[in-house]
């Protein structure tokens, strides 16, 4: 059973109360309609699949039901951070090694 610690409720909970939402820190463009049909395909569609550290959206759908971030490493499935929206994370690339 994976535990999952939302950051807004400030517990450990079971993961069948969350849902994962995708990548996380996606930037909408600011003027959709000045852009190519391709960039906005490139954003609607096109998300990172890395294996290793990787930066998640999640929703808390069975508790609080607020979105908020993690990050996790897609290979031994280990959260090293949970984060509220709009936070950056601490967890890097550059630090995974380190932890």
């Amino acid at each position: 059973m994976l535990l999952i610690h939302c950051p807004y409720c400030e517990e450990l909970r079971e993961e069948e109360e969350f849902s994962p939402a995708g990548q996380a820190h996606i930037v909408r463009p600011l003027q959709p309609e000045e852009i190519s049909d391709e960039q906005w395909a490139r954003y609607l569609f096109f998300r990172k699949n890395p294996r290793g550290l990787h930066h998640e959206m999640w929703l808390h759908a069975a508790g609080c039901r607020k979105y908020f971030n993690a990050t996790r490493n897609t290979v031994t499935y280990e959260i090293m951070e949970t984060y509220k929206m709009g936070l950056k994370p601490s967890v890097t690339a550059s630090e995974e090694g380190q932890s």
